[in-house]
C-alpha cells in the first residue's frame, strides 16, 4: 500500500530572506541609510514593495577593525553600502592572513555510509510540510588582517566611507572580486544580494545611473591594475590612461543567437559582429573586459578561425609595438569577431606610444617572431607545442566549449558504452545521474552534456532567489537545493542544455506536490563536480577506460596531453 504523498506549499522566492532575523527597526535603518533614503518608493508596485525589497534581500554585517569584507579573486553575488564606520580598498596582493578554508571534503565514514543511506527511489528529499527558512550566509570563518597597521603603512589603500559603495562589479557582471576590501575601523555594513539589486536598479533611473557609473569606472581602474601590460604604470598614469579609454560592447547576451543570420547566409561567420579588420590600420589597442571574441585570418575566399580571446586577451598589441619601433604603420594580422556578447576597450595608439610602450618591461615586448606575445589567440599561442588541427579549433569555438572551466571530454575511442560513469553519477546524486553520456563531437572527441561550470555562466543571470550560485572559494557553479524553488530560469538560460528540472520524491517514492494546487514540486539539477566527495568527480574515478576527463578548455595543452596519453 502506497503512503499518501506529500504536500507542501511551493517555494517563493522570499521563503528564505538573506537574514531572517532582520528586526523591523534594522529595515528602517537601511530605508534611512545613503543610496536607499534616495529611492522614490512610490516606483515599485504592490507586489514589490521597496521595504519588502530591503527586508528580504539586505542584511546589516558587523565588523572588527581588521577584517576581510570580501576577497580579490573570490565570487560574489552582493553589493555593499557603508553604514557606519570606515574601509579600505586594496587592489594589491593581499598580505598573509587566516583565509577561510573552501568547501569541506567529506569523511571516509560519511562517503562510504551514503552507499547504503542512499534511498531506493530517485531524487529523494526529506522536507518538513513548509521547509523553515535557511539563512543564507556562507559556511565559512571569517578572514582578517593579522597586522592591519603594517598593511595600511605599506599599502596603497583608497578608504571608504559612510554610504559609500562597493562590489556592484562582482554582482553586476559574475565575476571574481577585484579588489578586497577590508574593515578600517569596526563597521556596520548594509549588504544586498544582487537579487535585490537588480530590482532597485530596474524601478530607479537615479540609482541605475549610479552604479553602473561606479560598475564602468571601478571595474577599469582594476581592469588595468590586473593587465600586464599597465601594472607597471603608477596609479596616477593609470588615471590619465583610463580618461581616454572607450567603452564598447558588441554582439547579443546568447552564445548561440538565433534570427540574426539569414537562412540563405553563405558567411558562417555573418552571425558575429567585426570588430576588427584584417589589414587595416591598428590605432587601437583591443582588451577583451568580458565575454569571448573569435580571431580570424583571410584565406582564399573566407576566413580561417586561429584561436580566440578571452577576458583579459588583448588584441593589436604586436602591431602597435612594430609601428611604435618603425615610425611606420602596421596593418592588423588578424581580423576580431564578437562570440555572443562582447565588452571591449579600446586604448588609443597614441596613448600607448605615449605612457605604455616606453615603460613596458622587456620582456612583455614581443620580438620579430612573436611566439608568445600577449595578442596572440589562446589555441595558437604555441601551435607547434599543442599541434591543434585546424577542424578541432573551429568545433570547440562554434561549439563554445571555450566557455567551460570543467568541461566533461570523453574519448570516443576508447569508451566502450559500459556506463559506469553514469553509474557512479546516479550512486552519488540521489539514483539521478546528473550529466547524459551525450553531446556535440568532432572526431574522436565528445563533450558530454555536464555541467562546464562556465567562465561566463549565465545560467546565474535571472535566478530569483540566488539558489544557483558560485563557490567562494573554487568558483564552482552550485545550486542550493532549499532556495530552489524550481521555476526553470537557469535551465532555460543554459546555452548549452545542462540544467535539468526533476520532480522530487519522499521517502515513499511519492513525488512531492504544492498544497495549493495539487501539481509536481520541480528542484534544477546539474553537474556538481561531487561538491565534497573524497577523489573528486565520481564519473572520471569510475571510468575503467580513461575515456573520461575534466579539463579547463582554456589550456589547449592539457586537452593535447590527454588525447596524447
Amino acid at each position: 500500500m502506497l503512503s499518501p504523498a506529500t504536500a507542501i506549499s511551493r517555494p517563493r522566492r522570499w521563503d528564505n530572506p538573506f537574514d531572517p532575523d532582520l528586526a523591523v527597526g534594522a529595515v528602517e535603518r537601511i530605508l534611512a541609510a545613503p543610496v536607499f533614503r534616495d529611492l522614490d518608493p512610490d516606483r515599485f508596485p504592490p507586489g514589490l514593495l521597496l521595504a519588502d525589497i530591503v527586508r528580504n534581500d539586505a542584511r546589516i554585517n558587523r565588523y572588527q577593525r581588521g577584517d576581510i569584507v570580501v576577497r580579490e579573486g573570490d565570487y560574489g553575488n552582493s553589493v555593499f553600502v557603508i553604514l557606519t564606520g570606515t574601509a579600505c580598498v586594496l587592489y594589491a596582493g593581499l598580505p598573509d592572513s587566516n583565509r577561510a578554508m573552501p568547501r569541506r571534503r567529506r569523511s571516509v565514514w560519511r562517503a562510504l555510509s551514503q552507499l547504503w543511506g542512499n534511498s531506493p527511489e530517485i531524487e529523494t528529499r526529506t522536507l518538513s510540510p513548509r521547509s523553515g527558512a535557511v539563512h543564507l550566509r556562507a559556511d565559512r570563518d571569517r578572514a582578517y588582517l593579522p597586522d592591519i597597521d603594517r598593511v595600511m603603512a605599506e599599502q596603497s589603500i583608497i578608504p571608504l566611507g559612510h554610504g559609500d559603495m562597493f562590489g556592484e562589479i562582482s554582482a553586476l557582471s559574475r565575476t571574481p572580486r577585484t579588489a578586497t576590501v577590508f574593515a578600517g575601523t569596526d563597521c556596520e555594513v548594509i549588504e544586498l544580494r544582487w537579487q535585490g539589486l537588480r530590482d532597485l536598479r530596474a524601478r530607479d533611473p537615479g540609482l541605475r545611473e549610479t552604479v553602473d557609473h561606479l560598475h564602468r569606472t571601478r571595474s577599469l581602474l582594476a581592469h588595468l591594475a590586473e593587465s600586464p601590460l599597465f601594472a607597471h604604470l603608477d596609479a596616477e598614469t593609470r588615471a590619465v590612461v583610463a580618461e581616454e579609454i572607450r567603452f564598447e560592447n558588441h554582439g547579443t547576451q546568447e552564445l548561440f543567437p538565433t534570427g540574426e543570420v539569414p537562412s540563405d547566409s553563405s558567411e558562417p561567420l555573418a552571425g558575429e559582429p567585426l570588430i576588427a579588420e584584417e589589414g587595416s590600420l591598428a590605432d587601437d589597442l583591443i582588451m577583451v573586459r568580458a565575454g569571448f571574441a573569435r580571431v580570424t585570418e583571410h584565406l582564399d575566399h573566407g576566413d580561417r578561425t586561429v584561436g580566440y580571446l578571452k577576458n583579459n586577451d588583448v588584441f593589436g598589441f604586436e602591431e602597435l609595438v612594430r609601428q611604435w619601433r618603425s615610425g611606420a604603420a602596421r596593418p592588423l594580422r588578424y581580423s576580431l569577431r564578437a562570440i555572443g556578447y562582447l565588452d571591449i576597450l579600446r586604448v588609443p595608439a597614441l596613448v600607448m606610444e605615449r605612457y605604455v610602450l616606453p615603460t613596458l618591461p622587456e620582456h612583455l615586448l614581443p620580438t620579430e617572431t612573436p611566439a608568445e606575445a600577449p595578442s596572440t589567440p589562446v589555441w595558437k599561442r604555441d601551435e607547434s607545442a599543442t599541434g591543434i588541427e585546424q577542424p578541432l579549433v573551429n568545433f570547440l569555438i562554434d561549439e563554445r566549449i571555450i566557455n567551460g572551466t570543467q568541461s566533461m571530454v570523453i574519448d570516443l575511442d576508447r569508451c566502450t558504452g559500459c556506463d559506469d560513469c553514469v553509474k557512479a553519477c546516479a550512486a552519488t546524486h540521489d539514483g539521478n545521474p546528473r550529466f547524459v553520456r551525450q553531446g556535440p563531437s568532432h572526431g574522436d572527441v565528445m563533450i558530454a552534456h555536464a555541467c562546464m561550470h562556465c567562465v561566463d555562466a549565465v545560467c546565474l543571470i535571472g535566478c530569483p532567489t540566488g539558489a544557483i550560485q558560485r563557490d567562494l572559494s573554487l568558483g564552482d557553479v552550485h545550486i542550493n537545493d532549499e532556495t530552489c524553488i524550481g521555476c526553470g530560469t537557469c535551465a532555460r538560460s543554459c546555452p548549452y542544455d545542462n540544467i535539468v528540472m526533476v520532480e522530487i520524491a519522499d521517502r515513499a517514492g511519492q513525488v512531492i506536490t504544492d498544497r495549493e494546487t495539487g501539481t509536481a514540486i520541480h528542484r534544477a539539477t546539474k553537474c556538481d563536480l561531487c561538491a565534497g566527495q573524497l577523489g573528486g568527480p565520481a564519473c572520471q574515478r569510475a571510468c575503467p577506460n580513461d575515456a573520461l576527463v575534466r579539463l579547463d578548455m582554456s589550456d589547449p595543452g592539457e586537452l593535447v596531453a590527454w588525447l596524447r596519453r
